[in-house]
């Protein structure tokens, strides 16, 4: 069988998974959105049971459809982009030097910014809509007791309709509104903010993952040249990509707070990563850097395991025949 034959059950799993660990993710965001001051959760098993009692079991689903669309290609990109480099890097065959396969990483994890970036930067609006509409909303919640803040000039353009103090939005934005306001408003720029901190996680994230994979994965081979088992791929892709979460989380955190349009009044803004640095430090000390790191490692691990299942099938070796000279 040719490999996209192969590859199409695995990957119709890999475009149904983060459909399944998405409440995780929108608790990490939230999590990592609130300031002090500003605090409406104090876990992401809180988070989740506040989102279903104010709005409903598919408020736990808000910006899923951007991360189904774009998820895919972006990790399509991420692999295929290491298997070229890996292969572009190795001479003859031999195994890569450690510094290699993290060269190979580093090219990877700069070539899928380029879908990343615009997809987290639309994910986080929608996923974080349903905090601000309860900040702005008191009354909806007994856990929440500030006052209701003014909504800013930036957050009433990205909102379909204006936010009255003390009620709450009856419609959320939908990706395309928002994609179409930020190209009327800010260009193509606007769907690539926060390019700078994507970088700096997604970079670091790579550098780490795919060494570490390949070294998890070695260990599990049949032989000297045999394959690993898919299962083995599965664990080592678990694991090693819960470890680089975790080991970028605070840059992940910078990125999140960064790409976020909508805030509260009384809720710090950043102009950049060292801005966001220092605030954060001054604020909230270095452990806010931490917050939802658990929650990333969740949601990272089985979606890497998983895709490294289907580059097993032969997903990969797919894509790359596309590239010249194979």
């Amino acid at each position: 069988l040719p490999p996209l034959s192969i590859s199409l059950p695995p990957s119709l799993f890999l475009l149904s998974s983060p459909h399944c660990v998405f409440p995780i993710d929108l608790a990490k965001t939230r999590l990592q959105n609130q300031q002090n001051g500003s605090r409406l959760y104090t876990s992401m098993s809180d988070c989740l049971i506040k989102t279903i009692r104010s709005e409903g079991y598919f408020g736990m689903y808000r910006g899923s459809a951007v991360n189904l669309t774009l998820v895919t290609p972006e990790k399509a990109i991420k692999l295929a982009a290491n298997d070229f480099f890996r292969q572009y890097l190795s001479k003859d065959g031999q195994k890569l030097t450690l510094v290699k396969e993290m060269l190979a990483g580093c090219g990877a994890g700069t070539c899928q910014v380029i879908v990343t970036t615009p997809m987290e930067m639309l994910k986080i609006q929608l996923q974080d809509a349903g905090r601000i509409d309860r900040y702005y909303c008191p009354q909806r919640e007994q856990f929440n007791t500030m006052l209701p803040p003014q909504p800013s000039e930036a957050q009433r353009k990205l909102m379909p309709e204006t936010i009255v103090p003390g009620t709450v939005p009856t419609k959320s934005p939908t990706a395309m509104q928002l994609t179409r306001e930020l190209l009327k408003e800010k260009g193509i720029a606007g769907l690539y903010k926060g390019l700078g901190a994507t970088l700096l996680r997604d970079v670091p994230f790579s550098i780490i993952y795919f060494p570490l994979f390949a070294n998890l994965n070695t260990l599990g081979k049949r032989g000297a040249e045999g394959p690993a088992p898919f299962y083995v791929s599965f664990l080592a892709g678990c694991l090693a990509g819960s470890t680089a979460a975790v080991a970028v989380n605070p840059v992940d955190v910078i990125k999140t707070r960064i790409q976020s349009m909508n805030r509260g009044s009384t809720e710090e803004t950043y102009s950049g990563v060292t801005d966001c640095i220092s605030k954060i430090m001054k604020n909230e000390g270095p452990s806010a850097f931490l917050k939802g790191a658990y929650c990333r490692a969740l949601v990272i691990a089985p979606l890497f395991g998983i895709a490294q299942v289907v580059y097993f099938f032969g997903a990969g070796e797919y894509i790359l025949s596309f590239l010249p000279g194979n």
